[in-house]
């Protein structure tokens, strides 16, 4: 998760009064802006944007002057917030039969980050932005692994990280070659089966055990200030001594260095126990994946998980009450807070985000089906100065939302167009321009769906 500590935009405690008085008036005259490119990035840390950049002259200035597949379009324009606050958008939109396809990306595996000009270079993407929240070094509870998204990450129908129950995430499927684009309220139902019928909740997804970033998982999650049993999403860190979280192939590294008493049980693809680890911690068999005990969690895979047989694992999305969510579900990437909802602002954004301009990464749907993906800039005074969450809101709305997500944002914020950086991602006030690895991305593949 870009943590608050690192100038992303994360769920705030501080903003908890309600929006009071009219949204403030956005003046929609807009005037397009030109882009300049930065010299090329490798992945890793933050990498600054020298100014004058003789890179820049390589960039066109009007990057749709090449064509662009049908139904996709690409814009920059700027508005204006009121007297000297500038603020320019970046925006990718899909329509729902664009000859192009929309997927989530991430890193070269879950335990790292890349900028999303590497995810982009990475899947041959045509564009991409940026996606979730994740567990960003600079955070105050980071568990080493800056690659993990934190809440509801979905690619190509998998679940790769589990929801914080009840918060809002944009989710992309495909029905008859059509993009089905929607913003929704989403929690993720996991489970257990072995051979014997033994069953059990499955309580995460690539992430460390007994660690809940966010909160609002499954099982006994509990504040680690104070130990309260915390059943909602919240800012802070959750623990549970009694955990099983799985690691999918997509992880890549090693499993954490489990404790005395934990216990994996590594899995070949086909389900298959291959054999039982304790201590957990170590490389993921060829293929396969794990399932990763601590506490009751460990004892329950020594007493069921037999090497040699079957263990059923399955992790869903859901609506928070239970339900299966409805239509198709290839792509889901879980935002902080809902921004518009049938048309109107949602109030509890400003509780969860504050009131702060901050830069953002907003995806919307229109009400034809239209997938918008917006990145507002922000932290420069004179060029673009971010955006409240109603503002946010009301510029999306403007665009032609009438519904929209809150993603990770502040210097997170980036989208890429043919391989070039085309906003300007800042981590501080006025700070240089700088490309900032993040957990994983939304992705447009130049590739007409698939019949």
């Amino acid at each position: 998760m870009a943590s608050a500590a690192a100038g992303s935009v994360c769920p705030s405690r501080s903003g908890v009064r309600r929006l009071r008085g009219a949204v403030l008036a956005v003046a929609l005259a807009v005037t397009p802006v030109g882009c300049s490119a930065p010299t090329a990035v490798s992945s890793g840390r933050a990498t600054p944007v020298p100014s004058g950049s003789s890179a820049s002259a390589s960039v066109p200035a009007d990057p749709g002057a090449a064509a662009l597949p049908a139904g996709f379009r690409f814009r920059q324009l700027t508005r204006s917030l009121g007297p000297g606050a500038p603020v320019r958008l970046t925006v990718l939109s899909v329509a729902p039969d664009a000859r192009v396809r929309v997927t989530g990306v991430h890193g070269a595996d879950m335990t790292r980050s890349d900028t999303v000009r590497t995810l982009a270079n990475r899947s041959d993407a045509l564009a991409a932005i940026n996606g979730t929240y994740f567990d960003i070094r600079t955070g105050h509870h980071h568990s080493g692994y800056e690659g993990d998204p934190i809440g509801l990450y979905a690619e190509h129908g998998r679940v790769l990280s589990e929801a914080l129950d009840g918060r809002p995430a944009l989710v992309l499927g495909y029905t008859g070659g059509r993009l089905e684009a929607r913003v929704a309220e989403v929690a993720t139902s996991g489970g257990l089966r072995a051979a014997d019928g033994a069953v059990r909740e499955l309580d995460g997804v690539d992430r460390v055990p007994g660690r809940i970033l966010g909160c609002g998982g499954t099982g006994g999650d509990r504040l680690a200030t104070t130990g309260r049993l915390q059943e909602k999403p919240f800012e802070g860190l959750c623990t549970d001594p009694d955990e099983v979280v799985s690691f999918a192939p997509e992880w890549g590294g090693d499993t954490p260095p489990g404790t005395e008493g934990s216990t994996e049980a590594l899995l070949a693809a086909d389900g298959r126990v291959l054999r039982l680890r304790t201590p957990a911690g170590g490389p993921l068999p060829e293929g396969g994946s794990t399932l990763y005990g601590i506490g009751t969690g460990a004892a329950w895979l020594r007493a069921h998980a037999v090497p040699g047989t079957r263990m059923t694992v399955s992790e869903r999305i859901t609506a928070p009450a239970g339900p299966p969510l409805p239509g198709p579900v290839d792509t889901a990437v879980g935002g902080s807070a809902r921004l518009l909802r049938a048309g109107a602002f949602d109030p509890a954004a400003t509780a969860l985000l504050g009131r702060r301009r901050e830069p953002r990464t907003v995806a919307g749907v229109t009400a034809d089906g239209t997938l918008l993906l917006i990145a507002v800039d922000g932290r420069a005074a004179h060029e673009s100065v971010g955006a409240t969450p109603a503002e946010a809101a009301r510029l999306a709305r403007s665009l032609g939302a009438v519904d929209a997500v809150n993603l990770d944002g502040g210097g997170s914020t980036s989208v890429v167009l043919r391989g070039h950086l085309r906003n300007r991602p800042r981590d501080t006030e006025d700070g240089p321009v700088r490309e900032r690895p993040v957990a994983d991305g939304l992705a447009i593949l130049p590739d007409e769906p698939a019949k």
